[in-house]
């Protein structure tokens, strides 16, 4: 019976993963969007070069997709690091290119954020001010290398400048200065007339943020924002419908057309898995509004490339006569790099979301999340090499927690000598748990057994297995970073496709799983259960499932520590038991010694 249940659960795992896969593989695709006509010609689409945006269906639960007219007039800002592109429809930043990151593996074109977007980034919204949001075109009134000023009148009444500047310009600034991807943002509002005027609330475009790939699922595809200290993020699930099992929960299967959260906005922030726009205002924001967006697909892709746009609200006091008030603040559009952030003013490293759910602030995720990054980027100082350095990061771990599990250890091998007298107390107390149970501790007691000591190496190693996780997830410094076969550790080392199926054959999370199952088998199994043995007989196949599509250096990192691993079990299976275990209340120890070992002596 035990053999038939294993069976069927290992089926109904397998069927699980299967499904989750072959499910987008197999689903149809969306309706072709239609472009425009006028839209002039362009390059196949890529995550380099996307395709023009698209006609957007009257739909209310998405933003449309926006750009310039023929007649817009663009301005650059730029450094070593970024090329700030302005624009005077609407006196704001159009994109942003950055110039040590690229688009596309092989490809010389720097990665530009917001390059397809509802809005350009830091432009009012035309809902919230009318005659001073995207479509309204500003005067340049100055362009220097150093900073770029717009200009324009509202109704006779109300002057608006807007002033841009790079806070670190030309090839100043550290590898790791926040600063060099920095925008200083000035907006003044003059009032011209001789009564106070007061301001409709300020809506200040974040920018959009798409999809990194067709591998991306936009799990850290998000909108953030923090009171400085604890940081809450709106996910594109908030705004869709919930499905079949929601709806069995009562939840509302309507789609919504934007999630407005309310609160003390110290900083807020529109990200995908490696690069952020955060604006950090001199004042604190209102609110924080998230809308979805649908913008081109992935070539080959059978999944929509939905993506998000975010605005952050202000309310400012009505100016006097003649008087002006400042909306100004800090831009940072740049990489999701964890020591970059860190010095940031206002923990705007919160965006790196290592504490944000339940299972990474029990496995302390917050804590050994930047710990890890910081061990990371010291080995690759060390090493040069992002996989080598992974390698080196997992031995050090490893020699450090050496003393644990190697005690561990020889609490899971002693556990397993008394596995046959453990058994013949369950069968000679089997309708006494009480007794069963207090003749267990004895023997544990006199035989210096701890019952506990196997699960220790579990305790020591998932906060760091989860903690890596957690931080290669959203570390742009791995990105397009090549080992070995892998071209991209950030992403799965793919080197086939089952033809028909498009299946990918991943090669690092096999290797994780062969590690696994060969230290299983040399591990002792401190159990009689034969239910449980066979589940955790297949647990390295649930894990290789579990783990087949994320990026190969989780995969890098697990086989190396499962190789280290194995060489540590091989020498303690080889250690003589020093301490032999006298014989308690139970009788004299069993011979437990195979017959055919017998006979070999």
């Amino acid at each position: 019976m035990d053999k038939k249940n294993t069976i069927i659960g290992a089926l109904l795992l397998l069927a699980a993963f299967g499904s989750l896969y072959l499910g987008q593989r197999l689903s149809p695709p969306r309706a072709p969007l239609v472009i425009a006509p006028s839209s002039p010609a362009a390059s196949a689409p890529s995550a380099a070069n996307p395709a023009p945006p698209p006609v957007m269906p009257a739909d209310a639960t998405f933003a449309a997709v926006s750009k310039d007219d023929g007649n817009a007039t663009t301005t650059t800002l730029a450094n070593d690091f970024i090329e700030v592109r302005l624009t005077d429809q609407g006196g704001a930043i159009r994109d942003v290119a950055l110039r040590k990151h690229l688009a596309e593996l092989g490809s010389p074109a720097p990665y530009v954020f917001n390059q397809v977007h509802a809005d350009p980034i830091l432009a009012f919204t035309d809902d919230a001010l009318p005659g001073l949001g995207r479509t309204t075109r500003y005067q340049l009134v100055s362009a220097t290398p150093a900073e770029v000023v717009y200009r324009t009148v509202l109704e006779n009444r109300l002057e608006v400048t807007r002033r841009y500047s790079l806070r670190v310009a030309g090839g100043a600034g550290g590898d790791i200065d926040p600063a060099v991807y920095v925008v200083r943002h000035e907006t003044t509002f003059r009032n011209l007339t001789a009564a106070a005027t007061p301001l409709p609330r300020i809506a200040l475009s974040l920018g959009t943020a798409s999809l990194m790939s067709v591998n991306d699922y936009g799990q850290y595809l998000n909108v953030a924002s923090s009171d400085g200290n604890t940081p809450q993020f709106t996910d594109r699930g908030e705004l869709e419908g919930a499905g079949a099992i929601g709806r069995m929960l009562g939840r509302d299967p309507t789609p919504k057309a934007f999630v407005e959260k309310t609160g003390t906005v110290v900083w807020a922030s529109v990200k995908n898995q490696f690069f952020a726009s955060i604006f950090t205002a001199d004042k604190p924001g209102v609110s924080v509004i998230t809308r979805r967006i649908d913008l081109p697909p992935f070539p080959g892709a059978q999944r929509a490339n939905i993506g998000l746009t975010g605005v952050e609200c202000f309310n400012l006091p009505a100016p006097a006569p003649g008087a002006a008030v400042t909306l100004a603040g800090d831009l940072y559009i740049g990489p999701k790099e964890y020591r970059r952030l860190a010095k940031l003013a206002h923990n705007e490293d919160g965006v790196m979301q290592y504490g944000r759910y339940l299972y990474s602030r029990i496995f302390l995720s917050n804590y050994v999340a930047p710990f890890m990054n910081t061990l990371m980027n010291w080995t690759h100082g060390a090493m040069a090499n992002w996989g080598l350095a992974i390698i080196l990061m997992t031995l050090i771990i490893k020699t450090v927690s050496l003393p644990f599990t190697l005690a561990a250890s020889r609490s899971a091998k002693r556990m397993q000598k008394f596995q046959p007298e453990i058994a013949a107390l369950k069968e000679k107390f089997k309708d006494n748990p009480q007794k069963l149970n207090q003749a267990t501790l004895e023997l544990f007691k006199a035989h210096k057994i701890n019952p506990m000591g196997g699960c220790l190496p579990i305790l020591i190693t998932m906060p760091l297995f989860i903690g890596f996780f957690t931080m290669l997830q959203g570390s742009a410094e791995l990105r397009f970073q090549g080992f070995l076969w892998a071209r991209d550790l950030s992403s799965p080392d793919t080197i086939w496709h089952i033809p028909g199926l498009g299946f990918p054959l991943n090669i690092m999370p096999l290797l994780m799983g062969a590690t696994m199952i060969f230290q299983m088998r040399l591990t002792p199994q401190p159990t009689v259960d034969n239910a449980q043995a066979k589940m955790m007989k297949f647990m390295p196949v649930i894990f290789t499932l579990f783990c087949y599509s994320f990026s190969c250096a989780l995969a890098l990192y697990s086989t190396i520590n499962g190789l280290f691993t194995i060489g540590q079990q091989l020498v303690i299976n080889r250690m003589k038991d020093d301490e032999p275990a006298p014989a308690g209340k139970t009788g004299p120890m069993k011979n437990v010694t195979p017959a055919s070992k017998k006979l070999k002596k």
